[in-house]
């Protein structure tokens, strides 16, 4: 069966980085759009990041604009998400996500991980 598994949270102070990461099995990773959305208390999930196929392009939310960069490896299947200049409002569990085509809904995605929790103290 698919299984996405990511990696890399933790703690971070305000202004610091991390990377997290997400390796998929069971599917054919080269096929599948790869994004990253998250979760905060008490808030909806939400869209975070996405990159095409091949790593052609990427696309962003508002909100993490020029802070936080997707990349793909798809020789290891994996995805990456580096994440500098965290704030405490990036604090939140972080999905991975594989979609058959480049959505920001969570309503098209195809598959999901189980969340790696981020939390950003000030």
């Amino acid at each position: 069966q698919v299984q996405l598994v990511e990696s890399g949270g933790g703690l971070a102070q305000a202004g610091g980085s991390l990377r997290l990461s997400c390796g998929g099995s069971g599917l054919t990773f080269s096929n599948y759009v790869m994004g990253w959305f998250r979760q905060a208390p008490g808030k909806e999930r939400e869209f975070v990041a996405h990159i095409s196929l091949s790593g052609v392009s990427s696309a962003y939310a508002d909100s993490v604009k020029g802070r936080f960069t997707i990349t793909r490896e798809d020789a290891k299947n994996t995805v990456y998400l580096q994440m500098n200049n965290l704030k405490p409002e990036d604090t939140a569990v972080y999905y991975c996500a594989a979609s058959l085509r480049l959505t920001s809904a969570t309503t098209r995605v195809n598959y999901w991980g189980k969340g790696t929790l981020v939390t950003v103290s000030s």
